[in-house]
């Protein structure tokens, strides 16, 4: 049987899963995992279990077309071939593999460093952090997890922006606090040609005619190939739009979609291949942030003010800090702005007493929001029960420097 998935289990360790093609497996068994071009890695199954609708039982045995898991083999991979005649006349050849889709997103997660820290997170350590994070290799296979020069962040890598998201949001509800950087694509260099190459991805689109027009604006804005068009075989007047788009260009275009077609959009996006690199950079945002002014608590007066310069995402009573992202801009560039800002009390009637300006409610950010809106100059902290966008420190310090 060809092994193609792994879990972990914290009693037993690492579990291979399989369905069994060719003859019985038993309990207790002596085995080998095989793989072509490779040597034979042998052992013994300490336990076997087979799947019973929604759950798992042990067995004693199993035999052909039965999905089994298994424990004992702690260098299982999947593409191993598991044999059970390792000692016979006749062993049997190894399946074909299968092959694991190497990582094409890279983030960094490390200490939330922010004024706000470790006030809500129970994981809060560097240590902390890194024990989780290399404990989620035992069963993502496709994650990758690196030391960079600093020892408080990693980087992460992943099959694109929401295999990543998902490890945040797991790690968020389990009460990690993290400081989370942009999403940058990973480039390669062919051995062939020697010249630099990125990741591009096969996207449809399915979308009422009526948008279509704005689709396609969107998509070669950020250099995408058109590759096929035509209308839905429903029924409904749906249009189907295939592009050919590099994966630097979806970072951010799903949020876009969404708000060109009023959430009508269907996306589907599937890793195509690596091809040579566009050269230039893909815009992704066209306006810049409002920034925090100063530490404190948000206040109403202070939102009235701010709310006539873009799009908010704070309402009153929150806590900011200086450089915290509270808003979209509405022009290029980033602009400060007070929201902490308190009206002066004085026993002097004012002169605009009578009028009243409401606030307007506030854009609530999810997790693949904020991630999808951070620049390369931004950064996203992560606490169980917020989300908050400020600029990088450590660039701030370098543009200061200049």
């Amino acid at each position: 049987c060809l092994v193609s998935n792994i879990d972990y289990d914290q009693f037993k360790g690492k579990m291979g899963i399989a369905r069994i093609t060719n003859g019985s497996v038993k309990a207790n068994q002596p085995v080998a995992l095989a793989r072509p071009g490779k040597d034979k890695k042998t052992g013994r199954l300490t336990s076997l279990f087979v799947f019973d609708n929604l759950g798992k039982k042990e067995v004693e045995m199993a035999s052909a077309g039965e999905i089994i898991q298994f424990s004992g083999l702690d260098n299982v991979e999947i593409g191993d071939t598991l044999v059970t005649n390792e000692g016979g006349v006749e062993p049997a050849e190894p399946l074909p593999p299968i092959a694991v889709e190497q990582p094409t997103v890279r983030m960094t997660l490390g200490v939330n460093k922010s004024p706000l820290a470790g006030r809500e997170g129970k994981f809060l350590t560097s240590r902390m952090i890194r024990d989780r994070l290399f404990k989620e290799l035992d069963r993502n296979v496709a994650l990758r997890v690196e030391e960079t020069d600093s020892a408080d962040k990693y980087a992460v890598s992943g099959r694109g922006q929401l295999h990543l998201t998902v490890l945040i949001e797991t790690m968020r509800r389990e009460g990690f606090e993290l400081e989370v950087g942009p999403p940058v694509v990973i480039y390669r260099t062919n051995e062939e040609t020697g010249k630099v190459e990125e990741p591009f991805e096969m996207v449809e689109v399915r979308v009422p005619e009526e948008y279509s027009g704005s689709v396609i604006d969107l998509f070669n804005t950020r250099n995408g190939e058109l590759q096929d068009m035509g209308l839905d075989d429903g029924g409904e007047s749906m249009s189907v739009i295939k592009y050919l788009i590099p994966t630097r260009g979806m970072l951010g275009l799903r949020s876009s979609l969404l708000t060109a077609t009023r959430g009508t959009a269907i996306i589907d996006a599937v890793f195509d291949s690596y091809r040579e690199k566009i050269p230039g950079d893909i815009q992704s945002r066209d306006k810049g942030s409002l920034l925090a002014f100063e530490d404190g608590t948000i206040t109403s007066f202070g939102l009235e003010n701010a709310q006539d310069r873009g799009k908010l995402f704070v309402k009153a009573g929150d806590e900011t800090y200086k450089n915290m992202i509270v808003g979209i801009h509405q022009r290029p560039g980033d602009l400060a702005v007070n929201v902490c800002k308190t009206k002066q009390l004085t026993n002097m009637r004012s002169a605009t007493k009578g009028i009243t300006v409401g606030i307007t409610a506030p854009i609530e950010m999810s997790l693949d929001a904020c991630v999808e809106y951070i620049a390369t100059d931004e950064i996203l902290e992560v606490t169980p029960t917020k989300f908050r966008m400020a600029k990088n420190p450590d660039m701030l310090g370098k543009k200061g420097k200049k």
